[in-house]
């Protein structure tokens, strides 16, 4: 249960109709959305249907008990995900792997979680039996959505979550350890004699994106070097880390030797502010990113970054949801994190003393 909410998927049109006092016919007409319908009768038979979380069941074109070969990936984001190569590996790669063990993915993009109508729409895709699980990428760290259809009992997996206590054996969670990895890319600056050093964070509402800023601020702190509130800057994709650095480079006469950004697009959005204002890299100021993307190896200068395995973070996650339809959830749930390991390039340089 959650919010008072049932998952019921036994109810049928001729309950519903019954507990509203009106035909089927007339649940029918209310549920396709006719005009011919009271305005009062079409209230009343919502509440009964809102109560009992009733979505029309297509499952009645499948072969009854069996299951639907069919998973969704839903992709939350605000901006333009094809701005992020990441985002399309991650969507491509998890089409492909779930080909690979013989199901299909159904995508969804979703501009905004929060609104009654997209929440309408996943619950619908859930509820009526289109997909036999879902996993969802770019959701905050606490989703309302997800978490009431963890509790309704649907099979979910998430990219990118930490609720700590959340231990349902429906709920699957692969994460990369952004939190080592930015405290090792302090410590790398550090090594190259850099004490000013910025940080290009994406949305804090993101547990990457929390984890990342935890750990920059421990090493900065065990360092002993200060963390000067406008070096502290947010951005989403290359257009968010282009903004975010013009900005600093625009408002502030002390700048820091070396940027930290949350993801290789932000990287190459920062490295380009930097050259429009005339500056170099890594000659002025070094930039260190997150995910080593194909490009980052050939960017002009090549990006120092943090190799994550997208290939095991991939197949990692539509495997175990797929196994979770297959055969059944364990006893807790799924979690994994993933280490990465620093390359070495040339956007960062020794400061000399």
């Amino acid at each position: 249960m959650a919010d008072g909410i049932v998952r019921n998927l036994d109810i049928k049109s001729k309950e519903i109709a019954e507990i509203a006092g009106v035909s089927r016919s007339t649940v029918s007409r209310v549920i396709n959305n006719y005009p011919n319908v009271p305005a009062k009768t079409r209230e009343k038979v919502m509440r009964v249907i809102e109560q009992y979380n009733y979505f029309p069941n297509i499952s009645a074109q499948i072969l009854a008990g069996k299951k639907t070969k069919t998973i969704g990936l839903f992709f939350i984001d605000q901006s333009h995900f094809s701005e992020d190569p990441s985002a399309n590996l991650l969507i491509t790669g998890i089409i492909e792997n779930a080909s690979i063990l013989g199901y299909n993915v159904l995508a969804y993009i979703i501009r905004d979680l929060s609104t009654n109508e997209s929440i309408k729409n996943v619950k619908e895709v859930f509820y009526q039996e289109r997909i036999a699980g879902g996993i969802f990428m770019g959701a905050e760290n606490h989703e309302p959505i997800v978490e009431e259809l963890i509790a309704g009992g649907f099979i979910v997996g998430i990219l990118d979550q930490v609720l700590p206590g959340r231990n349902e054996p429906n709920r699957i969670v692969y994460n990369l350890d952004n939190e080592a990895a930015a405290m090792q890319a302090v410590d790398y600056l550090v090594s190259l004699n850099h004490k000013k050093i910025g940080i290009i964070n994406s949305m804090m509402k993101k547990a990457s994106a929390n984890f990342k800023f935890k750990g920059f601020i421990n090493r900065m702190q065990h360092h002993g070097l200060e963390v000067k509130n406008h070096w502290i800057m947010h951005g989403q994709y290359e257009s968010g880390g282009y903004e975010a650095m013009t900005t600093l480079l625009k408002s502030s006469s002390e700048l820091p030797t070396a940027i930290f950004a949350a993801n290789d697009s932000i990287a190459f959005g920062t490295i380009r502010a930097i050259n429009d204002y005339h500056l170099k890299v890594p000659d002025d100021i070094s930039v260190i990113g997150i995910n080593d993307q194909k490009l980052s190896a050939y960017y002009k200068p090549a990006l120092t970054t943090f190799r994550s395995n997208f290939k095991e973070f991939i197949s990692g996650i539509t495997k175990s949801v797929i196994e979770a339809i297959e055969d059944g959830v364990k006893n807790e749930s799924i979690k994994v994190t993933l280490d990465m390991e620093l390359v070495e390039r040339e956007s960062c340089r020794r400061v000399e003393s």
